[in-house]
């Protein structure tokens, strides 16, 4: 089962958070068909965060046809956001864990990883644009 976490700093708003980690675990295969969320009430204790804002987050996956609703059991996975290039995902993991490591080598700090890699990232996308 998921757990959900918030940052704070992200200037993203928790129902957002909670989506997008979602959606994540989908895409990633973490989440499966079938499987159950957490129910509102244990993400509102986990997280200390107001039913609502949970309840918003699960309404929007629900609209995407991502998750549904059984009253008095849970909220389950309806389908899987993984596709064919799911099969990639190891070796491409491998290949990040390897620069991770390097990148902390050279004295990296998390954040300078993230800026580093979402920069690289954000550069490659106006290349293929």
């Amino acid at each position: 089962m998921i757990e959900f976490t918030l940052d704070g700093r992200s200037g993203v708003s928790p129902y957002l958070q909670v989506v997008q980690q979602v959606r994540q675990a989908l895409r990633l295969g973490l989440l499966t068909k079938g499987d159950q969320l957490p129910t509102v009430k244990d993400v509102v204790s986990r997280l200390a965060i107001n039913p609502n804002t949970v309840l918003k987050a699960y309404r929007e996956l629900e609209r995407d046809g991502l998750i549904a609703a059984r009253p008095g059991i849970g909220t389950f996975v309806t389908r899987t956001l993984t596709d064919d290039s799911f099969a990639a995902h190891a070796p491409l993991r491998k290949d990040l864990d390897r620069w991770l490591t390097k990148a902390r080598r050279a004295g990296l700090d998390d954040e300078s990883i993230e800026a580093l890699f979402m920069s690289t990232f954000r550069s490659a996308q106006e290349g293929v644009a």
